[in-house]
């Protein structure tokens, strides 16, 4: 006889009952639940009534079984405490196979100045707790169930209006679908490209590794296009079923796709219905210029524009959304239903009511402030610790870009590690059909460092230069 469960005093108690007599199947499947340790001392058990009533079977049996093991020692039973796993010595592990020998662990580097993550600490925690509690208090019953795939309408609405406001979008909210993450709507556009029979997509000769493995790993190719001072340059698409673009800020060279490329991009998609898939990873942080709208805006029916909570909030949140061309909805819900159903609820409840309230405008425009000090304090530091060092890419964004003489790059990331610092070179985020001779740099993401170790880390990334 085999019963999956009972429960008393707000526990469940899962027991496989051996074939046999149901008193010794009982003692058996205690000893082996106390002896494996998933009993652990101390747990107190159901009463014999309601372990009876759970398995089916007679209260004196359970009662008999409880007294013969408390009888040896398995378990202890006093008035008013009920009846609770003895306090036996915990059952000993197999000793675990002897590890190879390898090399010490290399030091966790006390400093980073990697690019892609924000300043955690800047997370606005008190804000988000109170847009959660309204949300949530205001949330009908059914936003609790499995949803919509697209996401939730709240959600949907106002990052409609304010995508609109502050990046230029062309958006309505049924065109909008939530992701959990960048990474999920390139997911879910590569397979889509695929049911389209796509097999190429186009990329830019410097960029995440990460989303590249994504495209290839769905049966995309792709193929790096150049790279100069005014940007990718997208004069040289083909037969692509798509290009994938950070326009407004390259990543991680940081300069925006000139005007001439942005209108060449469309009339290539126009032409040959291929897409554009735009990464706008960092729109809301511009410092020296006006903002550059998003390439969406030209032709909202052959672009994808992309964004992302990971930047302006936290990447643990998971959320980000796709503002998709009308005829191509249904075939990227398709894709979604078959992944992952939809995003979490409360989450995007939350993040729905945060926007609304103006505690992310006010939220963005602050942390805007901080990430612009930075890199002022990133610039005067060079400066002094290294005058012929040229800065780059420090209009936007939350890193730049630090020259190096031919070279010099690998050196410089090693004599980093020895400072306690993790950083990156440029060579790290190169495409491998990238076309022409690569560039001696560093990736510094400046907005990565929580502010005690901030000048900590500036310092040793001075100490590291040449």
């Amino acid at each position: 006889m085999t019963e999956s469960w009972a429960t008393s005093f707000g526990v469940d108690l899962h027991l496989e009952l051996a074939d046999g007599g149901l008193r010794s199947g009982l003692m058996d499947a205690l000893r082996e639940a106390i002896r494996t340790g998933r009993l652990t001392p101390g747990t107190r058990l159901p009463s014999s009534r309601s372990l009876a009533a759970d398995l089916g079977i007679a209260r004196n049996t359970v009662a008999d079984a409880y007294g013969e093991l408390v009888a040896e020692g398995w378990l202890t039973a006093r008035q008013g405490s009920g009846t609770r796993v003895a306090q036996r010595a915990a059952p000993r592990k197999a000793a675990a196979p002897a590890a190879p020998r390898s090399r010490p662990a290399r030091r966790r580097p006390q400093y980073s100045l990697m690019p892609g993550t924000p300043d955690l600490g800047t997370f606005p925690r008190a804000e988000w707790l109170r847009a959660a509690r309204r949300a949530l208090t205001a949330a009908p019953n059914e936003a609790f169930g499995y949803g919509d795939p697209s996401g939730r309408v709240e959600l949907r609405t106002v990052l409609a209006d304010y995508l609109a406001r502050a990046r230029g979008v062309h958006a309505h909210p049924d065109r909008i679908v939530i992701c959990s993450g960048f990474a999920h709507g390139l997911m879910l556009m590569a397979q889509v490209l695929r049911a389209r029979r796509a097999r190429e997509v186009a990329v830019e000769s410097y960029g995440l590794d990460v989303h590249w493995s994504l495209l290839t790993e769905r049966g995309l190719r792709t193929r790096a296009l150049p790279l100069d001072e005014l940007g990718t340059d997208t004069r040289g698409l083909d037969r692509e079923g798509a290009v994938l673009l950070t326009a407004a800020h390259q990543f991680p060279i940081g300069v925006p796709l000139h005007p001439d490329r942005r209108s060449a991009v469309v009339d290539w998609a126009r032409a040959t219905g291929g897409l554009v898939l735009e990464d706008d990873y960092d729109g809301e942080f511009r410092y020296d210029r006006q903002p550059v709208g998003a390439l969406q805006g030209l032709d909202p029916e052959h672009v994808v524009y992309l964004g992302t909570a990971s930047k302006s909030l936290a990447p643990g949140l998971r959320l980000a959304w796709m503002v998709v061309p009308d005829g191509l909805v249904a075939e990227v819900l398709a894709a979604k239903g078959a992944m992952d159903w939809v995003c979490g609820t409360p989450d995007q409840l939350t993040l729905a009511e945060f926007i609304a309230s103006g505690a992310y405008d006010r939220h963005v425009r602050g942390i805007r402030l901080r990430y612009r000090r930075r890199r002022d304090q990133l610039v005067e530091a060079l400066a002094a610790a290294s005058p012929e060092t040229a800065v780059s890419g420090i209009a936007a964004g939350m890193h730049a870009l630090v020259e190096l003489p031919g070279g010099m790059e690998r050196p410089v990331v090693q004599a980093a590690a020895w400072q306690g610092l993790a950083v990156e070179g440029l060579a790290r985020y190169r495409h491998g059909t990238a076309p022409g001779a690569g560039r001696d740099a560093l990736v510094v993401g400046y907005g990565t460092p929580p502010e005690s170790a901030w000048h900590g880390a500036l310092d040793a990334l001075c100490r590291a230069l040449p």
